[in-house]
């Protein structure tokens, strides 16, 4: 059965550095694709980047000005979560805050990719 309610936001900051990301790279209307797919420590990880096509299936939210696209298997994951992004003394970088404890605390992700 197809989950077609979903609940995901993205942080004004993250929405911010989105932005600055989407302009260094000349993407017109942006849309993030978040995904989860097999891998990570916990079996399943996080995967994020640009898409331009918006499958029938797929969940399109925006949140803080950013349209972000989700596929129906990932829905039941994230469901609920955010998208950060956060500075430390080690540099910058997305992170998912995940009520459904999805991910083991393993669902950062920075100039490195997610992990």
């Amino acid at each position: 059965m197809e989950v077609t309610t979903l609940v995901f936001t993205v942080s004004e900051v993250a929405s911010q550095e989105i932005a600055k990301i989407a302009s260094e790279n000349n993407i017109e209307n942006p849309m993030l694709r978040v995904r989860v797919v097999p891998g990570g420590c916990s079996g399943m990880q996080y995967a994020m980047g640009f898409d331009d096509t918006v499958e029938e299936s797929d969940i399109v939210v925006e949140s803080n000005g950013t349209k972000v696209i989700i596929d129906q298997f990932s829905v039941p994951y994230i469901n609920g979560a955010e998208l950060d992004f956060v500075q430390d003394f080690m540099g910058g970088g997305f992170t998912i805050k995940n009520p459904n404890n999805f991910g083991d605390g393993c669902g950062s992700c920075g100039s490195g990719g997610c992990h």
